[in-house]
């Protein structure tokens, strides 16, 4: 210390203080040079090249630092990239599509990237409930498909780009019209209640895909065993769609446009008899069903007639009058993304529309409108991982939509067109509707009463409409993860609805029983909202190969916020649709002015939940799920439903008796069994509740006048009704082969529903509806196999996929007295027993009729037949039918299965082919071993109903015909009984999707975009089908869920052309 003193003193004695001041300036201009140079050799300038495995560069991939998400840059038009990094940091390089790789840069400074293409990679992580787990990992049986699968297909709704891959998913078009949507039951109708699947969009469950624009979807993952779906207990009973839209992601700010315009057409025209045909049919039917002499059409309408001899005119066909030949089909959508190591964004706004192919004059139009923001924000980030997480997801549609009637049979225009009469024109010679006045004076109404102009009802009566629909799925998350892979994630979904809808039908008359008056306009509107609110806490844990991720959650969801009103009211002040607003009405009108309103239904639901993953060396996995939840339709007792599942894997290749052969590449066996839950029924079923309506009112006092408004009990209470439960147990096998070109997935599964919810049928005499009751169980077995091959081979690349499905569908318990359920009578005619039923050892919704053996070809055939008749007096040309239980006697108890509507065989396929920026593609579909209900002429209704041009092949003598009977009265017994002559085989093959395509980036490799992509695309060109109908795909069921194919005029599946460009800046 004494020497340190002395050395300080001498310094400041012998050296000058200026010096001093000198020494000290040039070392601390020493040190800093030491510390900027000791800082600059830290950091250091790195560059390179990203290509795909053809040597092609990538635009736009991302190059990040790993642990500093803020420092990064995106490859340019040649994949070229540079970045300031630290001296030995790993840089992360990923693009969509394609494996990500990390890469340390520790002594170098230059890099050729090349990115291996994704083709449903093992590490991919394919989105779960409440997350995200390797495709390695799953234990489910799960389907994935992607955002290029999804818009490979260029549809305007997601379900039908998705239809050829996802094995089990069956998908069926509710009708042809546009903006109708689809029927999806997964692994087949456990229901005879809403059979539809669980949306979430989002992480916000109960939304509608339909009001999405395909090009916003990023992936929709499928959970199709009760083990992947249990952690949504309550609602997954029928299956569960997660849809997730696309995120923003870290780089400059990209654009992409798609588009595509194009023209539909009918796929197949019925062929319906022409005017002479027709004549000569119905005097045939006139006299051999005894109705008289044959017409004299020259003496009852002389001018139509004399018309039709000549050829001058043959008639009217009514499907071909309403044809809207190269009916416009468009859909354009802009996607912005982007951001920064802390905040990133995704941006879409997208149009569709659609114009029906039938339906002129007033051809229904589907307009759909979408914007989408979605953002995530790094609040906080310790560089090691993202502490503090915000984002939101924002989906808003609105759709405006008008349509004609296509339900049942008398509300259905497709039908009135089939059956109208071609002896009617459609205009007169002033270019109007050919009315009642027309007809008179043309004599048709001495003919009948009923003949009349179908097309001017469908555009009077029902063809001046506008629905106009709005949607909001929002969703918004707050993420805290305090220490590593400790997540507490807090969830807040809202729904928003608003419609309103308005019609205009003036006065009209059109025949004796086709007339309206006076004219009125109704007008309806609504709006509505729901939210859920979740949280959720999840933990991983990493130790010695042993792999655990445990998840527990809170869930409560409420529905039904919001009310609704409609009001219809008599004679319009001014004409025309364009007035059609209630205030153009005037006064009130007894029998007409009627006004509805009332809220909503509401409901609530509340749930816990739990699900434990758990894995050693990604070879051996289990995983366990329960939830509980608690629904407001039950009463006190029976609201709680408790819903677990357990799965298991083994990865078999991770044994040493199986690693690195040269054959298999991937080998997992996956096995599950859990339970759902289902309380999709109206609410209060256990009270015993009191409704008022108008038909229910009373009269009290001397004025027999005058009504008062009345109660009346409107249920008949059930206090013990709970949850439906479906249960299922599921064995797969997922296998690699041959380097993951073949890439191969087998399910086998039995699903049993018990305790199906339904209402109990009760006899109208005892007044009060039946409540809903635990009635019965359904099973469902079968398989799915999915197949993929995909292979380059130099610039060549090649692809295809194969699936198949098969499930058998079978009632095995009904808890109700009567053993069925049927539907009503009058279904394909007037006068019609009942044509489907549901039933102990059948499939749901089976049709049920009588079975034929063909048509008795003689007298002597009949005398020689000794097992019964339906008919008291059979005559040649008769129909044969069954004596199904061989007591000799042909009656009611004879009826049994005709026909399933319900496929026993699916497939999906495709194949894609590339070559230097030309792509071609073809998609297609079928269902097998299923049957079509189709009654395309009411016999017993109407006598001037027209036929097809089947009716030409009916029995006229010995040997013409073994299917089709003798021309006898419509509603006489050949006709009038329900049996397999109104059957047909359903099978069918489309081909969905034929593109080709090819990216000018390849021409023009300057250019400043990164791809421009035109295509042109058939879509359902080609149907093989024996069907003799407009579409074999048929989802009308007689207003029913789970009945399908009931053909009365199904509103068919256009075929259409398009071109489409897409465009990436």
């Amino acid at each position: 210390m004494n020497k340190f003193k002395s050395s300080c003193r001498y310094l400041t004695e012998k050296v000058p203080i200026k010096h001093f001041l000198l020494i000290a300036r040039t070392t601390l201009i020493l040190l800093f040079t030491c510390v900027f140079f000791t800082m600059a050799q830290n950091e250091k300038s790195i560059s390179g090249r990203v290509l795909d495995d053809q040597g092609l560069p990538i635009i736009g991939a991302n190059v990040i630092e790993v642990g500093e998400t803020t420092n990064g840059t995106i490859t340019d038009v040649d994949g070229l990239f540079s970045l300031n990094v630290d001296n030995d940091a790993t840089i992360q390089v990923t693009y969509i599509g394609y494996l990500s790789q990390n890469i340390n840069t520790a002594g170098r400074t230059d890099f050729e990237v090349i990115l291996i293409e994704d083709t449903q990679s093992l590490e991919e992580l394919v989105v779960v409930g409440y997350g995200v787990q390797k495709k390695k990992l799953v234990t489910g049986a799960n389907v994935s498909v992607g955002s290029d699968q999804i818009q490979s297909q260029n549809a305007l709704n997601a379900l039908d780009a998705i239809q050829s891959f996802a094995p089990g998913v069956n998908i069926t078009q509710s009708s042809g019209m546009p903006g109708e949507g689809f029927q999806v039951n997964i692994r087949g109708l456990g229901t005879i209640g809403n059979s539809q699947p669980l949306y979430v969009i989002d992480g916000v469950a109960g939304g509608d895909i339909n009001n999405l624009n395909p090009s916003d979807i990023e992936s929709i993952d499928v959970l199709k065993d009760a083990a992947s779906g249990a952690i949504y207990g309550a609602r997954a009973a029928n299956g569960v769609i997660l849809v997730t839209t696309k995120s923003g992601r870290l780089g400059k700010i990209q654009v992409s446009y798609d588009g595509f315009y194009g023209f539909q057409n009918l796929v197949k025209k019925p062929k319906l008899l022409n005017a002479q045909q027709f004549i000569e049919i119905y005097n045939e039917e006139r006299v051999i069903g005894g109705a008289g002499s044959p017409r004299d059409f020259s003496q009852a309408i002389p001018g139509l007639y004399q018309k039709i001899t000549s050829g001058q005119w043959n008639g009217t066909d009514w499907i071909e009058q309403i044809s809207n030949k190269n009916a416009p089909i468009q859909n354009h959508a802009l996607n912005i993304s982007g951001g920064s190591g802390q905040s990133v964004f995704s941006l879409g706004f997208s149009y569709a529309g659609q114009e029906g192919i039938l339906g002129v004059p007033v051809q229904p139009k589907h307009d759909r409108y979408t914007v989408r923001l979605n953002s995530d924000h790094v609040i906080f980030n310790n560089k090691e991982f993202d502490v503090i997480k915000i984002g939101q997801t924002f989906n808003y549609s609105y759709r405006n939509r008008s349509g004609i009637a296509i339900g049942g049979m008398y509300w259905n225009d497709i039908r009135n067109m089939l059956v109208g009469s071609p002896l009617v024109p459609a205009y007169n010679d002033a270019g109007e509707f050919y009315a009642r006045a027309d007809v008179q004076a043309s004599g048709l109404e001495g003919l009948s009463p009923r003949i009349y102009n179908p097309m001017a009802q469908m555009a009077l009566n029902r063809g001046m409409n506008e629905t106009q629909n709005y949607n909001v799925n929002s969703n918004a998350f707050l993420e805290i993860q305090p220490v590593k892979d400790l997540i507490f994630r807090s969830n807040f979904g809202y729904r928003m609805f608003a419609d309103s809808h308005r019609q205009y039908e003036p006065a009209y008359d059109l025949a004796g029983d086709v007339t309206l008056t006076p004219g009125r306009i109704n007008q309806s509107g609504g709006t509505g909202y729901a939210w859920t609110f979740e949280n959720t806490l999840n933990y991983s844990l990493k130790k010695d190969g042993h792999n655990v991720d445990l998840l527990v959650g809170q869930s409560v969801e409420k529905w039904g916020y919001g009310s609704h009103l409609s009001a219809t009211n008599a004679n319009p002040t001014f004409d025309g649709y364009k007035f059609a607003y209630l205030n153009n009405t005037d006064g009130l009108t007894s029998g007409v002015t009627r006004t509805v309103g009332g809220p909503h239904p509401q409901g609530a639901l509340a749930s816990f939940f739990g699900r434990m993953n758990y894995d050693y060396m990604e070879k051996y996995m289990l995983t366990l799920v329960m939830r509980a939840d608690g629904s407001s339709n039950f009463a006190k007792g029976n609201q709680w439903g408790y819903f677990p599942s357990i799965s298991a894997g083994w990865v078999i290749t991770e044994e040493d008796f199986l690693k690195d052969n040269s054959v298999v590449d991937f080998l997992k066996f996956r096995a599950s069994w859990g339970q759902n839950g289902n309380a999709d029924i109206d609410p209060f079923q256990y009270l015993s509740l009191i409704a008022f309506n108008k038909d229910n009112n009373y009269r009290f006092g001397n004025d027999r006048n005058k009504m008062q408004l009345g109660g009346y009990p409107a249920i008949l209470p059930n206090e013990d009704v709970s949850w439906e439960t479906s249960e299922q147990l599921n064995f797969g096998v997922d296998a690699f082969f041959l380097n993951s070109r073949l890439q191969a997935t087998f399910d086998v599964y039995n699903k049993t529903t018990r305790d199906w919810l339904l209402r109990a049928p009760v006899a109208d005499i005892q007044g009060p509806q039946g409540a809903f009751v635990n009635a019965g169980d359904i099973e469902n077995k079968g398989y799915e196999l999915g197949l993929r091959w995909s292979d380059r081979i130099q610039d060549f690349n090649y692809s295809a996929h194969f699936n198949l499905s098969q499930n058998k569908n079978e009632v095995t318990r009904m808890g109700d007295n009567t053993g069925f359920i049927e539907s009503n009578g009058n279904v394909i005619s007037q006068g019609t027993d009942p044509v489907w039923r549901v039933q102990v050892g059948y499939p749901v919704g089976y049709f049920y009729g009588y079975k034929t053996e063909g048509v008795f070809q003689n007298t002597q055939e009949i005398t020689n037949w000794k097992n019964g008749f339906l008919q008291a007096d059979p005559q040649p040309g008769d129909l044969i039918f069954s004596d199904t239980n061989g007591d000799g006697v042909v009656d009611a108890s004879d009826k049994t299965l005709i026909g399933n509507p319900h496929p026993k065989h699916r497939i999906g396929f495709g194949i894609n082919l590339g070559y230097k920026g030309l792509d071609f593609s073809v998609t297609g579909k079928g269902s097998f071993g299923h049957q079509i209900l189709q009654s395309y002429r009411s016999f017993a209704d109407n006598e001037f109903h027209n036929y097809t041009t089947e009716i030409l092949g009916r029995w006229t003598g010995e040997g013409t015909s073994n299917k089709l009977p003798r021309m006898t009265a419509g509603n006489g017994v050949n006709r009038i009984n329900v049996s397999d002559l109104y059957i047909e085989d359903g099978d069918f093959v489309k081909i969905t999707d034929i593109t080709l395509g090819y990216d000018f980036k390849r021409l023009m490799p300057n250019i400043a975009l990164q791809q421009v992509r035109l295509y042109l695309t058939g879509k359902n060109l080609w149907t093989i089908t024996n069907y003799s109908g407009m579409d074999p795909e048929v989802g009308y069921g007689d207003e029913q869920p789970f009945v399908s194919g009931i053909d009365l005029g199904f509103y068919p599946a256009p075929k259409s052309i398009l071109i489409g460009i897409n465009l990436k800046f």
